[in-house]
C-alpha cells in the first residue's frame, strides 16, 4: 500500500491537504534571510564588503522578526524549527566566517581558512546544542532567561567588528590578530558562558509612553541608516563588556536556588532595624511647633 493507493483516496487528499497561510509566512521570512546571507558571501568574492555586512545585519533582522511572527499568527512548526536552524547556519556561521577570510584572513592561506572553519564550525555546534537543551527538563527556571554561550547572530554581528572599525578609518590589524579574535568569539560561541537573553522578561509599555518609544525606536533606526559603522562598533563593543554582567546574574540566580528556601527568603528579606531606631520611628521627637499644642 502507497499514498497514491487508488484504493485509498483519502490518503491521496491528507498528503496534499491546503497549508494555511499563516505557516507560510515565518519561512519565507526565514527563506528572505538565508538569499541575504549568500548575497553576503557573493559580495564579499566581489571586494563590495559594505553590502555584504549590511546583508548579514539584514540577515539577524529577519531572524528576529521570524520567530516572533510565528507565534503572533499562531505558524508555529517543527519544519519552520529547523529551517530556522539551517538558516542560522549559513547566516550566522559559514557567511561571516567567508567575509573574514576573503577580507584578510586570506593573507594568513591556510592559518586563516582555519579561522574560518573554526568559526562556521563553531555555529554550526552551538546551534546544535541549542536544538538539543529546548527540551532539557532538567534546566532550572532561571535558566530560561539565559542563552548557553553567545547565540549565532550576535556572534556573527560581533565577528563583524574589525571590517566596522575598518569602514571608520581605523587602521587595518594585522591578520593573524583578526584570526586570533576570530578564533576568540567562535569560543564564545561553544563555551558554556551564561548570556543574559531576557526571553522571559515581560515588557509592558505604558499607554503614555508609546509616543516616546515609537519616536526613539525611529530615532535608532535612523541612526543605523545614517551611521551604521558607528552603531555597530559601539554595540558590539557595549555586549562584549555586558558578558561579565550576565554570568554574575546567573550565578547570583544559582546560588539563590541552591540556598534552602528559609535561608533563600532571609536573604532576600533585608534586615531589621535596631531596636533604638523602631523606638524612634514609633514615638518620633515632637517638631518645635508641635509642642505647644501638646502642652496645651
Amino acid at each position: 500500500m502507497t499514498p497514491f493507493d487508488p484504493k485509498y483516496p483519502e490518503l491521496r487528499r491528507r498528503r496534499f491537504r491546503p497549508i494555511p497561510v499563516r505557516m507560510l509566512v515565518p519561512n519565507v521570512i526565514t527563506l528572505l534571510a538565508i538569499c541575504a546571507g549568500l548575497t553576503a558571501i557573493r559580495l564579499s568574492t566581489e571586494g563590495r564588503m559594505e553590502l555584504a555586512v549590511a546583508a548579514i545585519v539584514f540577515a539577524a533582522i529577519l531572524d528576529g522578526i521570524d520567530g516572533r511572527v510565528a507565534r503572533m499568527i499562531k505558524g508555529q512548526s517543527k519544519f519552520g524549527a529547523e529551517l530556522d536552524s539551517l538558516a542560522d547556519f549559513v547566516n550566522f556561521g559559514v557567511a561571516p566566517g567567508l567575509m573574514l577570510y576573503f577580507w584578510q584572513l586570506k593573507e594568513l592561506n591556510n592559518g586563516g581558512w582555519i579561522a574560518a572553519m573554526v568559526f562556521a564550525i563553531s555555529g554550526g555546534l552551538r546551534l546544535a546544542r541549542f536544538n538539543a537543551s529546548i527540551d532539557d527538563p532538567n534546566k532550572p527556571p532561571f535558566a530560561a532567561n539565559y542563552f548557553t554561550g553567545v547565540p549565532a547572530p550576535a556572534g556573527a554581528i560581533l565577528a563583524l567588528l574589525p571590517i566596522y572599525l575598518a569602514f571608520l578609518g581605523v587602521p587595518m590589524p594585522p591578520a593573524t590578530l583578526t584570526a586570533f579574535y576570530t578564533l576568540l568569539i567562535a569560543f564564545l560561541m561553544v563555551s558554556r558562558l551564561p548570556v543574559f537573553s531576557g526571553k522571559t522578561v515581560r515588557m509592558r509599555v505604558p499607554p503614555e509612553m508609546v509616543l516616546p518609544v515609537s519616536v526613539s525606536v525611529v530615532f535608532f533606526i535612523a541612526l543605523l541608516i545614517g551611521y551604521p559603522w558607528h552603531i555597530l562598533s559601539v554595540g558590539s563593543v557595549l555586549y562584549l563588556i555586558s558578558l561579565p554582567w550576565g554570568w554574575k546574574s546567573y550565578r547570583d540566580h544559582e546560588r539563590n536556588a541552591a540556598m534552602p528556601p528559609a535561608a533563600a527568603s532571609e536573604a532576600a528579606t533585608p534586615a531589621a532595624p535596631p531596636p533604638a531606631f523602631t523606638a524612634a520611628i514609633a514615638d518620633p521627637e515632637p517638631d518645635h511647633d508641635d509642642r505647644p499644642s501638646r502642652l496645651n
